[in-house]
């Protein structure tokens, strides 16, 4: 579902991302831990192209994400082009960016009604079927101040499932969360992996990357220093570095 190779990116002479290469599998949980700084959230904003690469190769269900390919050469995607494009890939941030004037259920099928052209009885009724499944039923008029930050991040986590995207993006979804708070998104996000639902999770909570991930990597510095079984690399990291910094966190 998503396939990287050498994916560089700089900003002016700052470079970033120093080619990194992560293939994830449809249906799979990738998990990215390191440092802060080491490039995961720009390697993520890059797979929806919330930010351009400088070099290298990103598709998304085997597609180019930002170009398309004519005569073997790459031209980036107007605007209304990548619009659509992006409609199949989710992506939750630190902080939930709910549109704070509208409802729980406005905040859910706005996006449906308007990039997907979905009749609103059916964007109500998929919404509403969505907010059952993340335990927020009873919140369907709320607005996004009357809410908990996990529930605020469970009703962003509903209206990203709501335009059915084909992955999944996680930004630290819990890092701006009280600690009680926590649970409860991790076990949404436990429960769309079950599901099937290919993601990828920037996060710091290593007990969720054993639990749930298919692979872990870990990066410092622009790079994949390490990658394997979560459970096994958890256990058993084999570069120093990853030690070091699993011995910080754990």
């Amino acid at each position: 579902m998503v396939f990287a190779r050498s994916v560089r990116k700089s900003f002016g002479p700052l470079e970033v991302l120093k080619g990194v290469d992560i293939v994830v599998p449809t249906g799979t949980v990738a998990c990215i831990i390191g440092p802060s700084g080491s490039g995961k959230s720009t390697f993520l904003r890059c797979i929806n192209h919330l930010e351009k690469l400088t070099g290298g190769i990103l598709l998304v269900d085997g597609e180019f994400v930002g170009y398309e390919l004519r005569q073997d050469k790459l031209y980036e995607l107007k605007d209304v082009d990548l619009c659509k494009q992006r409609a199949e890939i989710g992506m939750l941030f630190q902080n939930f960016n709910l549109f704070s004037h509208m409802t729980v259920l406005e905040n859910i099928v706005e996006a449906p009604m308007r990039v997907r052209r979905t009749p609103a009885a059916e964007a109500r009724q998929d919404a509403l079927r969505l907010l059952e499944r993340v335990g927020l039923i009873d919140k369907v008029d709320s607005y996004p101040r009357e809410l908990s930050g996990g529930q605020q991040q469970r009703v962003a986590i509903a209206r990203a499932m709501a335009m059915k995207p084909k992955v999944l993006l996680f930004d630290e979804p819990t890092s701006a969360l009280d600690p009680e708070l926590v649970g409860e998104v991790l076990q949404v996000m436990r429960d769309l992996a079950q599901t099937g639902m290919t993601m990828v999770v920037v996060t710091h909570e290593i007990g969720f990357a054993r639990e749930v991930g298919d692979q872990l990597l870990f990066m410092d510095e622009g790079v994949v220093v390490e990658r394997g079984d979560p459970r096994e690399m958890i256990a058993n990291p084999k570069s120093p570095r990853t030690a070091e910094f699993l011995s910080r966190v754990l």
